[in-house]
Formats: C-alpha cells, sequence, structure tokens
C-alpha cells in the first residue's frame, strides 16, 4: 500500500518535521492555533541539527504553511552517525539541492498516524522516491534501518515521528 504524497510543499513539511521533538508542547488535537511542526520542533530540545538544515534549505515557510504533512524526523544524535563532514557538506549553499532531497525525503504528504504507518510497507515522500516500511519485533522501521523511536506528536500542520538514523535517498 503506497500513501500519495502532495509537492514541493510536502516536501518542506517533511524537513520540518524532522525538527520537532516528541518532548515539545505540542497541539495534541491538530486544531488550529497550536505549534507548527518548525515551531515544536525548534521549541524541542534534540533537533537543533535538523532545524539548522531546514533552514539552510529554505523549507521554514514551506514546513510552516497549512499542510497537513509528516515529518520522519531524526534527532540530533541520528545526524551524528552520518560520516564524518558530511553534515558540514551538506549545509554549503553550495550543495541546497541536495540538502532539500535529503530532508523531503523524510517527508509525507498529509497525517499519517503510526496506527497507519504499520499497516503499509511503503510510503511516498515529498522529495519523490518511496520509504520502506516494516514492523520487526514491535518496533516500525524505515528502510530496514532507521528505528521509529517516538510517534505521533501532534502539530498544528501535521504530525511528527522521530527516527534515529537520518534517511538518505536512492541514488538515482
Amino acid at each position: 500500500m503506497k500513501f500519495a504524497l502532495p509537492a514541493l510543499l510536502s516536501a518542506v513539511c517533511v524537513i520540518t518535521s524532522a525538527v520537532l521533538p516528541a518532548t515539545a508542547n505540542a497541539d495534541h488535537h491538530g486544531e488550529k492555533g497550536g505549534k507548527t511542526i518548525v515551531e515544536t520542533a525548534i521549541a524541542a530540545d534534540g533537533f537543533d541539527t535538523l532545524v539548522a538544515a531546514v533552514k539552510a534549505a529554505g523549507l521554514v515557510d514551506t514546513l510552516s504553511s497549512e499542510g497537513p504533512f509528516t515529518v520522519f524526523a531524526p534527532t540530533d544524535e541520528a545526524f551524528s552517525k552520518l560520516p564524518e563532514g558530511t553534515l558540514e557538506t551538506l549545509l554549503k549553499p553550495e550543495n541546497k539541492d541536495q540538502l532539500i532531497s535529503i530532508l523531503t525525503y523524510h517527508v509525507v504528504s498529509g497525517k499519517v498516524p503510526a496506527s497507519a504507518v504499520v499497516n503499509v510497507d511503503e510510503a511516498a515522500t515529498v522529495q519523490g522516491s518511496a520509504v520502506s516500511v516494516k514492523v520487526e519485533d514491535g518496533s516500525v522501521l524505515l528502510n530496514d534501518s532507521s528505528k521509529v523511536v517516538k510517534t505521533d506528536i501532534m502539530c498544528s500542520n501535521g504530525i511528527i515521528h522521530v527516527i534515529d538514523s537520518v534517511l538518505l535517498p536512492p541514488k538515482e
């Protein structure tokens, strides 16, 4: 089963979701007036790298828009698992397109709660490539390696699921 993904706006939302922390004071009902994905990520501990990447990619406005978006948000620790120098290289202005591609690969169009994620085997991302989804030993794995560690952080414009590693889109 696949999720249909919207266009570039959804990709930006993925980035914003990545920034959102699981412990932030998010709007748990998705009502207007709650914090956006970006605001949630900024307020939470552990998403400084994601927020910096979203800013460097110019995705703040997109991920702050109406949405809804589902963001698989890597923590600071997840970013630290990348090979040495990778993050610094991605944050350079000349690599903005590659950074946008990686960040939008973490975003799915629509509001997809954990209860729905476990019923699919892949999800289309705003970036354009699909992420595989597998439930193994009670855990949800994306692309067989990134574990979902916290789910259903509700925001005014979507939902955030926290992951323990950065997802990299397939090479074309």
